[in-house]
């Protein structure tokens, strides 16, 4: 339904009739447009002026500087000075009047708006200025204005830019009509509505007072101001120039519009929506429209959805952690991804552990992905999710950093920079020390240079921890070459698993699943076991308890800090302030610790039934202390086998006894017993003496006379931990060197690292694989030999971490050529080592551990001759310092023959994929490997 419009004039009546019959509209928009033009002129002018002086101050300005005089400040520039400071935003004066102009703007379009809508169909009125107290504070505001815009316009650099701004623009048709309004008497809507253009200053006066701070509620006004600036301005010109009429026409093509109507036409034409109840009926109105289209349908399709996504974007992972009563809590940032948060989410929340009262609070500056997101949600209870960064103080209150118990740092183990990856690690600790300085701090760190530069922290204390993954990974594979097995045992205790036993599986592999999921475990013990020493305290907590106690924690002999000790002597004493570790496997076994009773539990024979009594403290330690071998009962007896089942507990007294069992026999069999000679020939009876003892003697000689050449004062480093040796340079440990022939013939049960990297790979830090194999426990002669095989060049970077280690050496080439591997003599070494440090950035995250994985294929897959396996024998008569001879040749007689049986120690980024590529020994029936 169209609205009709009206073409009639309709003159005000009374005393107004003969005051609106003549129409002075064009005063004020002359007023206008004239002060405009003329300070346009003026400008022009003095542009060129000054144009045409520039040769002679140009000139004099050189001739001050060759004379070495200084041009005196003009008055004009202490005035622009003070004008700079008045409308700056960092001064208190300059605050005040860039507020004040904001609000005076939004209060000068308020009145508009009255006025508007109290005019009614008239867009003039005839009243004296001193009737209307409207008009009155609009032209104080104006006043305001004026000062304002002198200010500005003494402070501006270049004075025509500013002439021609839109915020001048604004002054010009606002102020100049409101002193038109005081001098003809009557007062005119006219332009007015040009201070709804004030509004898009509005967010950087907002900024200057500090109100708004986030990227988000910034662009926010930027894009509200935008769209109701331009809204209200463009509905202010329809409303004059429909009330109005084209003034070609004589007026008469006007029609009534409220502002409001106004309003409403333009929202609808701005969303291409335009219902046709309102439209414009004068040219100008239609042609307005028209050209306001191209730039207001921008306007509405970029600005509205942009404003609806902010305002309807909640900040899902914003707000604030609300601290339940008696609930802890931890905060975890650094690497946050699927692959990390759940590696820690399934040992931190595992089944075995009973603190279900801590909260786990993961900070990170980017929104968790699908997967991720779905963790946390299947965690929810114990798992939050917020997004900010630690080095902003604002995120750490809001996940209550001060309330915490522990700050985490979580390192990326395949960054393609670890030196930049501990960089921001460090800066997220410093962060959080700065914030509260008694947090507590673990964190990790891929290279172990860089703890330095945390230890030297003033607010770092001794509850802080920092775990360097390369020092940790590398340390346990060094001691693995000692002692095989060992970190495979060490990240069973490390890891949580749960044990569930299974009767499809052997004996042995179910066996192994127990130890494997046990985990070591803290507690405080039982008053009944106070005043024992270690010993005894061991022999009851296995015996009754059914629990591995391997140490304690005493204080140090200062008596400031606690030390632990292992395997503690019969001089410790267990006390109250006595902290026992265990191993077990789950933190329910080491409640027995606490709970065991002497009165109550002593000849309980069900550990499950040993829960916390209501005996006293007193009570618990009343009975005397009776150890194991004892009896448990006056009924029972250590004869039978039965007690001695019961008293030591199935299957640990077995394992024990047959550990002890092959000791012994091993000790009884050794190569000096009488009997070892019959074993040894009936081993060897085709071998032939007469062929392999003159090599045996002349190479026994022979290390005989290095042993004394060497045999000198053993060298340490300044620390006394480790082996040193002068600085070597990178060609004299290279085992193609003139010096290192001799040694390279001699190879025997040494280390071989074979290590992929190029110029370009970063450093891992092979000093931490080589210290613990040159610690100072070790004699110098049981020191064994490390040969690197790898790249040249990346070998010399990292030389010099290794050029005070002595038996080093080098070996340019590649791990995956037979060739070198066989000149290393790969089939007699004592532990073959594969390392990567290659950058472990790949598209396909599969293909992490390909180098790792072929050269341990390509070992496995060699073959080798042995040189003794077709001596026959020669002599009948066998001496005892023949077999003795022998004995020490069996390195020789008993090589390797296939690359299978080489000893091997793989590093592998994706171990849960790829071990069973390398690892053939499958549990039938469970589903999992054994490694």
């Amino acid at each position: 339904m169209k609205r009709v419009s009206n073409h009639q004039t309709i003159l005000p009546s009374n005393g107004s009739t003969n005051c609106l019959s003549e129409r002075q509209w064009h005063y004020f928009l002359a007023s206008s447009l004239i002060t405009f033009a003329l300070g346009l002129f003026i400008l022009l002018l003095y542009k060129l002026i000054a144009f045409s002086c520039s040769r002679w101050s140009r000139r004099r300005k050189e001739r001050n500087e060759n004379t070495g005089q200084v041009e005196a400040v003009s008055f004009m520039t202490k005035l622009k000075w003070m004008a700079e400071r008045w409308i700056s935003g960092q001064t208190v004066t300059g605050r005040i009047l860039v507020s004040l102009s904001c609000v005076l703007s939004i209060g000068s379009l308020i009145i508009y708006l009255i006025d508007a809508s109290r005019f009614g169909k008239k867009v003039e009125q005839c009243k004296s200025w001193t009737e209307s107290p409207a008009q009155q504070i609009d032209f104080v505001f104006n006043v305001f204005f004026t000062f304002y815009f002198i200010i500005r316009f003494t402070a501006a650099n270049d004075k025509l830019i500013f002439w021609l701004e839109m915020h001048s623009i604004v002054d010009y048709f606002t102020i100049l009509p409101a002193y038109m309004a005081i001098y003809l008497g009557r007062q005119w809507l006219g332009f007015r509505f040009l201070r709804a253009l004030r509004l898009i200053s509005f967010p950087d006066i907002l900024q200057y007072l500090s109100l708004l701070r986030t990227s988000n509620k910034i662009r926010l006004a930027q894009l509200l101001s935008m769209f109701f600036g331009v809204w209200l301005a463009a509905a202010g010109f329809v409303h004059l120039v429909e009330n109005s009429g084209d003034p070609f026409h004589d007026w008469k093509n006007s029609q009534y519009l409220s502002y409001w109507d106004c309003l409403y036409f333009l929202m609808v034409t701005m969303s291409t929506v335009g219902y046709g109840d309102i439209y414009c009926v004068t040219d100008i109105g239609r042609t307005f429209i028209v050209f306001f289209l191209l730039f207001a349908l921008a306007i509405f399709a970029s600005s509205v959805p942009e404003i609806l996504d902010i305002v309807g974007k909640h900040p899902r992972y914003g707000g604030t952690y609300e601290k339940p009563a008696g609930v802890r809590h931890i905060v975890v940032t650094g690497h946050i991804s699927y692959e990390s948060v759940k590696n820690f989410l399934r040992d931190f929340l595992h089944e075995d552990r009973e603190n279900k009262n801590v909260k786990c609070l993961f900070l990170d500056s980017k929104n968790p992905d699908l997967e991720l997101e779905a963790l946390f949600k299947r965690h929810f209870t114990q798992v939050c999710f917020f997004k900010g960064s630690p080095l902003n103080t604002n995120d750490l209150e809001r996940v209550k950093l001060k309330l915490a118990d522990a700050f985490l740092v979580v390192a990326d183990p395949r960054a393609s920079d670890p030196d930049a990856e501990d960089a921001a690690n460090i800066m997220r600790v410093i962060s959080a020390k700065n914030y509260h300085s008694d947090i507590r701090i673990i964190i990790q760190l891929m290279r172990f240079h860089n703890k330095a530069f945390l230890v030297n922290l003033p607010s770092w204390m001794a509850q802080d921890q920092i775990i360097c993954l390369a020092e940790m990974k590398l340390g346990f594979m060094a001691q693995s070459c000692l002692a095989p097995g060992f970190s495979t045992l060490m990240a069973n205790l490390f890891a949580m698993r749960s044990y569930k036993k299974s009767e499809k599986a052997a004996k042995w592999q179910d066996d192994y699943l127990r130890g494997a999921g046990m985990e070591m475990y803290s507690s405080y013990l039982s008053e009944a076991l106070h005043g024992h020493t270690f010993p005894q305290a061991v022999e009851i907590c296995f015996c009754k308890l059914k629990l591995l106690l391997i140490a304690i924690s005493v204080y140090s002999e200062d008596g400031e800090d606690y030390q632990v000790v292992l395997n503690a002597g019969i001089d410790y004493i267990i006390d109250r302030d006595t902290k026992a570790f265990f191993i077990c496997e789950s933190e329910e076994e080491v409640k027995r610790a606490q709970n065991f009773c002497k009165h109550c539990h002593w000849y309980e024979k069900n550990i499950r039934k040993i829960v916390k009594c209501n005996c006293s403290k007193q009570d618990k330690s009343t009975i005397p202390v009776a150890t194991c071998k004892q009896q448990d009962s006056p009924s029972t007896t250590p004869t039978s086998d039965k007690s001695a089942d019961d008293v030591l507990p199935n299957p640990y007294c077995r394992r024990i006894q047959i550990d002890i069992t092959n000791h012994s026999r091993s000790n009884s069999q050794s190569p000096t017993s009488p009997d070892a000679p019959e074993v040894f020939n009936s081993t060897l009876n085709t071998k032939s003496l007469s062929a392999i003892v003159p090599h045996v003697l002349a190479q026994k000689r022979q290390q005989q006379e290095e042993r004394k050449m060497i045999k000198c004062v053993e060298h340490f480093d300044s620390t006394g931990l480790f082996h040193w040796c002068d600085e070597r340079k990178f060609e004299e440990a290279v085992l193609s060197h003139r010096k290192n022939r001799d040694l390279l013939k001699k190879l025997n049960k040494h280390i071989v690292v074979c290590l992929f990297g190029d110029h370009k790979s970063p450093l891992i830090g092979l000093c931490n694989f080589v210290m613990p194999l040159r610690a100072s426990s070790f004699k110098l002669d049981d020191v064994k030999t490390i040969v690197f095989v790898g790249n040249e060049e990346y070998l010399r970077k990292e030389w010099h971490s290794l050029e005070n280690f002595p038996d080093v050496y080098v070996k340019p080439g590649s791990p995956l050529n037979r060739a070198d591997l066989r000149t290393i003599k790969i089939n007699q070494c004592h532990m073959c080592v594969i390392l990567t440090a290659s950058d472990c950035r790949s598209d396909d995250i599969t293909l992490v551990d390909k180098e790792a994985i072929l050269c341990s294929l390509n070992i496995k897959t060699m073959t080798f001759q042995n040189v003794a396996d077709v001596w026959k024998c020669a002599s009948p008569r066998r001496t005892l310092a023949t077999l003795a001879l022998l004995r020490d040749a069996r390195s020789l007689t008993h090589r390797p023959t296939t690359g299978a049986c080489i000893p091997m120690i793989t590093e592998l980024g994706k171990e849960n994929r790829h071990i069973h590529i390398i690892n053939f020994l499958h549990l039938s029936g469970l589903g999992s490997l054994v490694y």
